[in-house]
């Protein structure tokens, strides 16, 4: 499942990359709020994690900006603001998720898959067809009930082929 990271921070972004990435996602990194909206004007994400503080265009401009343009990627605000109103407004002009930093990988990438898995109008968190059941937070594959080794690039193709069943 492929994210879009909005983080100028080297040293965050590089750690939330590398974080999100062995849980399974394609992370594309951006640093400013100009490169963001022109990575989501061109290319499909299955989310966006963005934070406030950016350069060149902050990230509720940025916010906006999609929302206004009726782009419904879910949005995982990720800041150090831990206002209350800096939460409202967020959630107001669009946001998804509001997660404060610091914050915890694992949380980080269990609230992706929620957001993600919503915007697809599903509740449940593993996905099934027929015999075939798929874990997206244990990367685990269950075929009638007993367990399928495959490669990372196997799960991911798997995933990709069940997020899409019926279409």
């Amino acid at each position: 499942m492929r994210i879009l990271l909005v983080e100028d921070d080297r040293l965050l972004g590089d750690g939330v990359q590398a974080g999100l990435n062995g849980a399974g996602f394609a992370v594309d990194w951006v640093r400013d709020g100009e490169a963001a909206l022109g990575a989501l004007a061109g290319e499909g994400f299955a989310a966006v994690v963005l934070d406030l503080g950016l350069p060149r265009r902050d990230g509720r401009s940025v916010l906006a900006a999609l929302r206004a343009g009726g782009n419904p990627v879910p949005v995982l605000v990720l800041t150090a603001r831990d206002q209350v109103s800096d939460k409202v407004d967020a959630l107001d002009l669009g946001a998804d998720d509001y997660v404060i930093k610091p914050f915890d990988l694992d949380e980080l990438a269990a609230r992706l898959r929620a957001l993600v898995r919503r915007s697809q109008g599903r509740a449940a968190a593993c996905l099934q067809h027929g015999e075939l059941r798929l874990d997206p937070a244990g990367r685990t594959v269950f075929l009638r009930g007993e367990a399928v080794a495959l490669t990372g690039k196997e799960f991911d193709l798997l995933r990709m082929l069940l997020d899409a069943a019926g279409r």
